[in-house]
């Protein structure tokens, strides 16, 4: 309230303060005329509007519905904090402390920071086995703990929803027992684990039983709903990622292999696609090189297929130059996009007399469009390579 008295002060001193002087007038004059005003108007009113929202609240928690009140506060506290609306709480909490010598409405905060602290705690349990989640999940849950829950609710509650569900329920759970058993704080403190030691003396044994239920459901609730609903992990684990390593690429037809520069496309041999090499091939089958899922197929030409390896790498196998204006004729694919293949998988069926036929070479094309976690490829030129066997690019 005081603030809007000082707009409008600093307004009026604008407006009729000569330019000379209105740096000197216009802010001193605001400041102390808004200062009175908030020790003898504003000040006065603002304590009669707290201490009337205050008697409201202290009816909530201590009249005849005060369980109901506890299981509504402790279910929305967590939105407010999204909205940031939850700071609002802590004059309340002042205005208790002040009027009544303790106040019952921030052991409910507290409460609610541990259930989301132990939402994150089920997810810790549930995503055990992904290194990448747990480098999120842990921190998240101690600083949730020790009373800071923006990084548990952004980055791990909220985005699987259903935990951020869980630790409201179990906050309403807490929040109940709080306020039937009366359990009051002597003064604002740490809203986590910590806050016990705010509590006032008689309240520390029945705060330390909702603390336990603010950690015992939420997390029971994560896991249960989490078993169902968690999808299976998108990052692997340490092992996994390891099996998925790619070490080389197997020749995918049998030819003479060739430095991309010695293509003779401008496209391919600058490298604008991407590093890579060729095959001149004897074979009229593409086979895939490695372990891979097919990501790209050209439905109308039919000449050129993207893998996606294990590793997250990505290839494109290019069949001929400018065999795109053969609209399909000559080629056949083998296998459809999205569909996991394995080494030595046949991909694409080609005929190389049609190719020739048509004024084109059938030169097979490998570039790397995406290398992934590929540092050092080491391409094997200059050899005649037998499909599916011989190695024709090494990644160290």
């Amino acid at each position: 309230m005081a603030a809007f008295v000082l707009v409008y002060l600093e307004r009026f001193f604008r407006k009729i303060s000569p330019q000379v002087i209105s740096s000197v007038v216009v802010p001193f004059c605001s400041l102390v005329l808004a200062v009175m005003a908030a020790h003898f108007i504003v000040g006065p009113i603002g304590w009669k509007i707290g201490s009337a929202i205050s008697s409201v609240v202290y009816a909530g928690i201590t009249g005849s519905f005060k369980v109901v009140f506890g299981a509504i506060f402790g279910f929305v506290y967590a939105p407010l904090v999204i909205t940031g609306l939850h700071h609002m709480s802590n004059a309340i909490d002042l205005q208790l402390i002040a009027d009544f010598g303790g106040t019952m409405l921030w052991p409910m905060i507290a409460l609610s920071n541990i259930a989301q602290g132990s939402a994150v705690l089920g997810m810790i349990y549930l995503q055990k086995n992904d290194a990448q989640a747990q480098e999120v999940n842990i921190p998240s849950c101690i600083s949730c703990y020790l009373g800071v829950t923006e990084p548990a609710m952004f980055g791990v509650n909220l985005k699987h929803s259903y935990p951020f569900i869980c630790g409201m329920i179990g906050s309403a759970c807490a929040s109940i027992v709080c306020v039937a058993t009366n359990s009051t704080a002597n003064a604002i403190g740490v809203g986590g684990l910590p806050g016990i030691l705010s509590m006032q003396p008689q309240s520390m044994l029945t705060f330390a039983i909702c603390m336990l239920i603010a950690v015992a459901v939420p997390f029971v609730l994560t896991v249960m709903v989490g078993k169902k609903k968690l999808q299976p992990k998108e990052v692997k684990s340490v092992e996994e990622v390891k099996s998925a390593e790619v070490t080389e690429l197997k020749a995918f037809a049998t030819g003479d292999v060739i430095a991309l520069k010695e293509v003779n496309d401008g496209v391919f041999s600058a490298g604008t696609m991407g590093e890579g090499f060729a095959i001149i091939p004897e074979n009229e089958t593409i086979y895939a090189p490695a372990d891979a899922t097919v990501s790209l197929l050209m439905q109308e030409s039919r000449h050129a297929c993207g893998l996606k390896l294990a590793n997250g790498a990505e290839i494109l196998l290019h069949i001929g130059i400018d065999t795109v204006a053969m609209k399909g004729d000559g080629f056949e694919y083998l296998v459809k996009e999205g569909q996991k293949v394995s080494a030595g998988t046949p991909l694409i069926k080609f005929d190389k007399k049609k190719i020739s036929e048509a004024g084109y070479v059938d030169t097979i094309i490998c570039v790397i469009t995406e290398p992934g976690n590929m540092e050092n490829i080491r391409f094997v030129t200059g050899i005649h390579a037998i499909e599916k066997e011989t190695t024709v690019a090494k990644i160290e």
